[in-house]
């Protein structure tokens, strides 16, 4: 535990948020693979309390007493989750190993909201800390609704948990999110908190678009350049149905998209800008008074999507390359259209 708490010392006397957050997090860092479990195997539940107590305690001079009892709280509820992680990997694990991983995380998240009420008073340099497991909670929900999404699985081998790869994104194969639906509301909480912070927006609006098809506003997306940058045109073009400015953008800003792990969240959207453009064309074919529509007319309309708009709203958003343009109108054929169609009512 010497180094973590090393580690949490100085960065609290130098009021350094992002080095405090690296003691809260599941991935132990690549110069030192082993400190996770050195961290877990320093203590037993019997002591851990007062192991943690003792570590924090150590330099009493810039935490007073509540503050100093709530980040106690906060390493017991992160020893804890760690065990739950450390036995998935090595396969000494229960069935519902992934939900009670969860479950222990998002304690953690929880006690540190707590920890900024007035009577803990954490200050606002640590917020990181809210970021790194903030984003944890997130992956590992999403790793417990695939979980419960299984029929049927082996136990008791070792699980890879691979934070920084698999898991960090919604899978295809999840029909119901309930423990990712669950984290947004945590999440919610600690934009409250935090409601200035683009790192916490930046997954937030991705998990309440897949989550509750819920788009974010131009005025929430103007408080921060860089959100309006990556997010604004793309959410136009879900909103208004084009197809054409959908691809492009998720091309253009691929790499950012990657790297912040919210590329297949976003991706998943485009069922949503296939079913606003689908409503639209049956808006022009008389909306209620009309409860059948051709699959030929769909097919125009998403040919007519993949095409350059002319409208002012839609000259706001990128359009596609000639080449592109056509090798799209060749492929949308009535068939695929009918395919696109069957994979929306199902969904």
């Amino acid at each position: 535990m010497d180094t973590v708490f090393q580690t949490f010392h100085q960065a609290q006397s130098r009021f350094v948020g992002p080095l405090l957050a690296t003691t809260l997090s599941p991935i132990p860092p690549k110069d030192d693979p082993t400190l996770l479990r050195r961290f877990h195997s320093d203590s037993n539940v019997f002591s851990i309390q007062s192991d943690i107590q003792k570590y924090i305690k150590a330099r009493p001079s810039y935490l007073a007493l509540a503050e100093a009892n709530a980040w106690i709280d906060i390493y017991v509820a992160y020893w804890k989750a760690l065990g739950g992680i450390l036995r998935a990997e090595t396969g000494h694990h229960r069935d519902d190993w992934a939900i009670k991983v969860y479950e222990a995380w998002k304690e953690i998240l929880t006690l540190l909201i707590r920890g900024y009420s007035p009577t803990s008073g954490f200050e606002a340099w640590t917020m990181p800390c809210l970021y790194t497991v903030g984003k944890y909670l997130r992956v590992f929900a999403i790793k417990a609704d695939e979980e419960q999404s299984k029929t049927s699985g082996q136990n008791g081998g070792p699980v890879k948990m691979d934070l920084d790869g698999l898991g960090d994104d919604v899978m295809d194969s999840v029909e119901k999110n309930k423990w990712l639906e669950d984290a947004a509301r945590v999440i919610n909480e600690v934009f409250r908190l935090c409601i200035s912070d683009r790192l916490l927006l930046t997954y937030l609006i991705p998990t309440h678009l897949h989550t509750s098809h819920t788009l974010a506003t131009p005025a929430l997306l103007s408080t921060h350049s860089t959100l309006h940058h990556i997010f604004s045109h793309l959410l136009l073009a879900i909103r208004t149905g084009c197809l054409a400015s959908f691809s492009t953008l998720m091309l253009t800003h691929e790499s950012h998209y990657v790297r912040r792990r919210i590329y297949l969240s976003l991706e998943r959207a485009r069922d949503l800008c296939v079913r606003n453009l689908l409503r639209k064309v049956w808006l022009l074919q008389g909306g209620k008074d009309n409860t059948r529509v051709k699959v030929g007319t769909l097919a125009a309309g998403m040919r007519y999507s993949i095409s350059p708009r002319t409208s002012d709203e839609s000259r706001s958003v990128s359009v596609i390359s000639e080449g592109m343009q056509a090798e799209m109108d060749a492929k949308m054929e009535d068939d695929e259209v009918e395919c696109l169609i069957a994979g929306l009512i199902y969904k």
